[in-house]
């Protein structure tokens, strides 16, 4: 049997749920926070220049990861799939016939 279903065409200008969008910066959220959580602990662990380098990304990481989980990820959906039909013809204005 073929396949018989008909390539799918966006009809709507729609975005991502709300519930889906929120997920995904929470998600950034805690990736951030964790790799924040890195970074302090070998900022702890580690000595010399490189203990700087910790020391400013458990600084500066909490913030980055804010701003990150504050901005949604909302894209304006592409209009590749929108339908444009070829125009038929123009409509010109007769003149006004007595009668």
């Amino acid at each position: 049997m073929d396949d018989r279903e008909p390539d799918r065409v966006s009809i709507t200008d729609a975005r991502v749920a709300h519930s889906v969008d929120l997920k995904a910066r929470q998600r950034r959220y805690l990736i951030s926070m964790g790799i924040r959580t890195v970074c302090f602990v070998c900022a702890v662990i580690a000595t010399g220049p490189l203990r700087w380098f910790f020391v400013f990304g458990a600084i500066f990481l909490p913030y980055v990861a804010v701003v990150l989980a504050n901005t949604g990820k909302q894209t304006a959906p592409t209009d590749a799939d929108v339908y444009r039909p070829e125009p038929i013809g123009e409509l010109t204005e007769k003149p006004h016939e007595a009668r």
